[in-house]
């Protein structure tokens, strides 16, 4: 990013930053859970997936598996149908599974509160581990990105190719407070999920009053 951008999208995000207070004073993850695994599965079943169809899962599912032990013991087979509607789910099994084996064999029922060991365990990429350590402990070691954030940063003309969640993550660190890298994730999700959804061909409201070319679908 160039020194010029960078200062124009510093100004840019300052003035958004102060619109999404606006529109969502407490921006909160929307996957329900009770504890912190419970949280890091029901993030591993929303890849693909909608945080409403996730929660409908796991409302029977956080019954039938109360404790990591009893997720590091199940049949495989059983949870795969147990998480059939979320899609991906051999995957997603495998590794819910695994990742509870590894918490409770490796972090003793604790889930870690470091970016790179969060990434050691099963399922557990980049953006999960952002979205833990924030959602769960208030740590910021960086930007969660997720296909909402990508839609709308590039609507917002925020990033600079080659808009991989890296570079992505990366450009919106440098021209966003860290203070409000926690929340950043939650804001481009919830103004992309209600308010800007990819099928709208407009969207004008005082976002795209800061940058009117955000008002059109964004052509990819």
């Amino acid at each position: 990013m160039t020194p010029y951008y960078m200062k124009v999208r510093k100004e840019r995000i300052r003035k958004m930053l102060v619109v999404f207070k606006e529109m969502f004073p407490h921006p909160i993850s929307e996957l329900n859970y009770t504890t912190d695994f419970e949280f890091l599965v029901a993030v591993a079943l929303s890849a693909q997936c909608t945080d409403k169809r996730v929660n409908i899962v796991t409302e029977k599912l956080f019954k039938k598996y109360p404790t990591i032990n009893d997720y590091a013991e199940a049949s495989l087979k059983a949870f795969e149908q147990d998480i059939f509607s979320t899609g991906f789910y051999r995957n997603k099994a495998k590794n819910v599974i695994n990742a509870a084996r590894m918490v409770r064999d490796i972090y003793h029922n604790e889930l870690p509160k470091d970016i790179n060991e969060l990434q050691k365990i099963p399922g557990v990429g980049r953006k999960t581990a952002n979205v833990i350590l924030s959602n769960l402990y208030a740590i910021h070691s960086g930007i969660a990105i997720d296909t909402h954030a990508i839609r709308i940063s590039r609507k917002f003309d925020l990033v600079d190719a080659p808009y991989s969640p890296a570079s992505i993550e990366r450009d919106l660190m440098e021209i966003t407070p860290q203070e409000e890298w926690g929340n950043m994730n939650h804001y481009l999700v919830l103004y992309g999920r209600y308010n800007a959804p990819a099928h709208a061909k407009e969207v004008h409201d005082k976002l795209t009053e800061i940058y009117p070319k955000g008002s059109y679908k964004l052509v990819i």
